[in-house]
């Protein structure tokens, strides 16, 4: 069968969600959109972010159902974001409609000053989306449904294009996203809003209108209001998300060769570094091998956007005449990373670690007030996380310090920790994520040291992007469109 062109797909796809606009989401249907998710562990539980307006409502309205037929449940988290007066009492409103339906329900707010006045909505996004996943980790909670909707979809493809995105940009958001510590779902971003405000129509329940949706200062509320399609079900709409489908497409598929590359060229190490066998990008297409690089230089670095432009092409060109027994290339650095012969690591193989000049500063930590419990987790260099025990911060007064272990640092070792230590390459020795209290050596959790008191200090490499993890998952139909029986 030959498909149609893509402005007849779209056009059917606007016609078929106009017919369905005041059909409500039924729960076969919902069941449908989460089993492109599977498998799940048995008896799940699931996270829904609700603001309290119609789509995270309605999320969780249908989630419920669904987790109890697993055997599981879900946990609503409602976030104060603060930013406007009444926020508290919206919030406090959500909370009581779920409560009346019996979903459980959990209150968050966002710390008090900690958005600027520039970029409002961009950084209450990112501060949003940290503090979810961080409840999200601390309840040991796999996964975070999202309440993006089809409108979401077609929005963020216009804004990508203003901001002149690359074709995996223009791919739009991901159904499915995996963080450090929980997967992002997004269910419901085949589906145009006006379905799920049926949905909330057919079962009685109210929302809260968010004014900013409709505050021209904002882009994102500009360009919602020159498509002129609140209810998302307009062949505009739907060529959008259609377009992100074929782009997602696209993307799975080269992140899928970026993953086959990675499995075979490089070996990532717990300390926070990797070893890289060049051969294979020789190889592989040269798109194909600079995205690999870039991946991995953030990875490393702990940073949450991979490094780009000539110098990446220059590392990769350098790599392949490396292994090909062209003129000698000698490494470099870049992305705030190192790039150096292995030596005897490896023959042929380069070490790829972390630049000591660009590592993050030492930061001091104190016990909050009245702390008690498990170890506190905090996160150093963007890219090490530490648990360091509750007691050690109590007894330090607020002079624990977390850092860089250093050249002095190494010379103060003990054995065996010394033996450790020489077990790794000189140039990632230093850089080793250490405790120190009064500015003395108390714990290095990757060489197993630590003094009585931080005897329980744990550290692990987690950088915030994924060198190579399950390829971009779009939309799950060409149109965007997902048929239900009536």
């Amino acid at each position: 069968m030959i498909a149609p062109p893509a402005h007849q797909a779209a056009h059917q796809a606007a016609h078929q969600a106009a017919h369905q606009a005041h059909l409500p989401v039924t729960g076969p249907a919902f069941a449908a959109l989460m089993a492109r998710f599977a498998p799940f562990e048995p008896f799940p539980r699931l996270a829904v972010a609700v603001s309290g307006g119609a789509d995270s409502l309605a999320l969780a309205l249908l989630a419920d159902p669904w987790a109890r037929a697993q055997g599981g449940e879900i946990l609503a988290l409602v976030l104060d974001h603060g930013l406007r007066p009444g926020s508290a009492e919206e919030a406090r409103r959500t909370m009581a409609a779920l409560a009346a339906r019996g979903i459980a329900a959990r209150l968050i707010a966002l710390p008090p000053g900690s958005i600027g006045p520039a970029g409002v909505q961009a950084e209450a996004r990112r501060l949003r989306l940290d503090l979810l996943a961080d409840t999200c980790r601390e309840a040991g909670i796999l996964h975070l449904l999202l309440g993006h909707h089809r409108l979401d979809q077609a929005e963020t493809v216009l804004l990508r294009r203003l901001d002149a995105s690359g074709p995996f940009g223009l791919a739009g958001m991901p159904a499915e996203r995996s963080l450090p510590f929980v997967r992002l779902l997004r269910p419901l971003l085949d589906l145009p809003p006006a379905r799920l405000r049926a949905t909330l129509r057919a079962a009685g329940l109210d929302w809260i209108e968010d004014p900013s949706n409709r505050d021209p200062r904002f882009t994102r509320a500009r360009l919602r209001l020159e498509l002129g399609d609140a209810g998302g079900i307009g062949a505009g709409v739907a060529a959008l998300a259609a377009d992100a489908a074929r782009r997602a497409r696209g993307r799975a598929a080269r992140e899928a060769d970026v993953a086959a590359l990675a499995a075979a060229a490089v070996s990532l190490r717990p300390e926070g570094w990797a070893l890289l066998d060049p051969a294979p990008l020789v190889a592989a297409e040269s798109g194909v091998a600079r995205v690999l690089l870039a991946a991995l230089l953030a990875a490393i670095a702990g940073a949450p956007y991979p490094p780009r432009g000539e110098r990446l092409a220059r590392l990769r060109d350098g790599l392949v005449q490396a292994a090909g027994g062209g003129t000698p290339w000698r490494g470099g650095t870049l992305g705030g990373c190192r790039i150096l012969p292995a030596g005897r690591f490896g023959r042929g193989l380069w070490l790829v670690c972390r630049e000591a000049a660009a590592m993050a500063p030492p930061v001091t930590i104190a016990a909050a007030p009245g702390e008690r419990g498990g170890p506190r987790s905090c996160l150093w260099d963007g890219r090490f996380l530490l648990e360091i025990p509750a007691a050690a911060l109590a007894r330090g007064g607020g002079a624990v310090s977390l850092g860089a272990l250093g050249a002095q640092g190494a010379a103060a070792l003990p054995e065996p920790a010394r033996a450790a230590l020489a077990g790794l390459p000189g140039a990632v020795r230093a850089g080793l994520p250490a405790l120190r209290l009064r500015g003395a050596l108390q714990a290095v959790p990757h060489l197993g040291y630590a003094v009585a008191l931080f005897a329980g200090a744990r550290a692990g490499f987690l950088p915030p992007r994924s060198m190579a993890g399950a390829p971009f998952a779009g939309t799950a139909h060409a149109a965007c469109a997902h048929p239900e029986p009536g």
